[in-house]
C-alpha cells in the first residue's frame, strides 16, 4: 500500500498512529505530498480528486480517503479492534468526529493567516472557528473522560492527534486552562511510543 503523506498533517498523523499501534507500518510506503487548498499536488489528484492528504492506495481497489475511511479500513485489516462494539462503537465514532471537527476548525484558522492576504483576513471568522474548538474541548473534558481513560480505541487516537495539533499551532491560546482532566489525559496519551514517533517537525 502507498500513503499520500505530509508530516505536519494531523489527519495523516491519525493514520500513522494507527499503523504504529496495529503493527502495520511496514505494510505502507509513504509518499510525501506538498499540497495546499489553493495549490494541490498534481500527483495527489489521481488518488484523491479533493486534493487532500491522506489518501491510501491499495492493491485491491481504488484509493481510499479521507482519514476516517482509511483508519476504518486499516483497523478492519488488523482485526477490527479499535472501533469497539455496541454502545462503545457509537461513542468512539462520535469522539472521532468531534476530534476531526476540532482539526477542521483549527486548520482553517491556520489557513486564514498563512494563505489569505492580510487585507482580506477576518478576525471575527477566526474567533468563530476557535469557538468551535473551545466548545469541543470543554465537552471532552466534561463528558468524555471515562471513555478516554478506557481501552485504546480510535476515538482516543483521534482526540490525541487533535489536541497535539491545537498545542502545535495554537498553543498560545492555552487550551489546557480549566480543563485539568483532559490536560492530564493528553500528557499521558502523548507519551505513547506511537504518538512520540509521529510528532510533527517544527514548521
Amino acid at each position: 500500500m502507498k500513503l499520500a503523506y505530509s508530516p505536519t498533517s494531523p489527519y495523516v498523523r491519525k493514520v500513522m498512529v494507527l499503523l504504529h499501534e496495529t503493527g502495520q507500518l511496514d505494510d505502507v510506503t509513504l509518499e510525501t505530498m506538498a499540497t495546499t487548498p489553493v495549490g494541490p499536488d498534481a500527483a495527489l489528484l489521481p488518488k484523491n480528486p479533493l486534493g487532500k492528504v491522506p489518501a491510501l492506495e491499495r492493491p485491491d481497489g481504488p484509493a481510499l480517503y479521507d482519514s476516517r475511511v482509511i483508519c476504518a479500513y486499516l483497523d478492519d485489516r488488523a482485526g477490527g479492534k479499535l472501533y469497539g462494539s455496541g454502545a462503545r462503537h457509537w461513542d468512539t465514532l462520535t469522539l472521532e468526529a468531534t476530534a476531526d471537527g476540532i482539526l477542521d476548525a483549527a486548520l482553517l484558522m491556520v489557513y486564514e493567516t498563512r494563505i489569505r492576504p492580510e487585507n482580506a483576513r477576518m478576525p471575527e471568522w477566526v474567533e468563530g472557528q476557535w469557538g468551535k474548538v473551545d466548545r469541543a474541548l470543554s465537552a471532552l473534558n466534561n463528558r468524555w473522560m471515562s471513555h478516554l481513560r478506557g481501552p485504546l480505541d480510535m476515538g482516543q487516537i483521534a482526540v490525541g492527534c487533535a489536541l497535539g495539533y491545537v498545542e502545535f499551532r495554537h498553543g498560545a491560546r492555552d487550551w489546557r486552562r480549566g480543563r485539568d482532566a483532559l490536560s492530564d489525559w493528553f500528557d499521558a496519551f502523548d507519551s505513547r511510543p506511537a504518538m512520540r514517533a509521529t510528532r510533527p517537525p517544527e514548521a
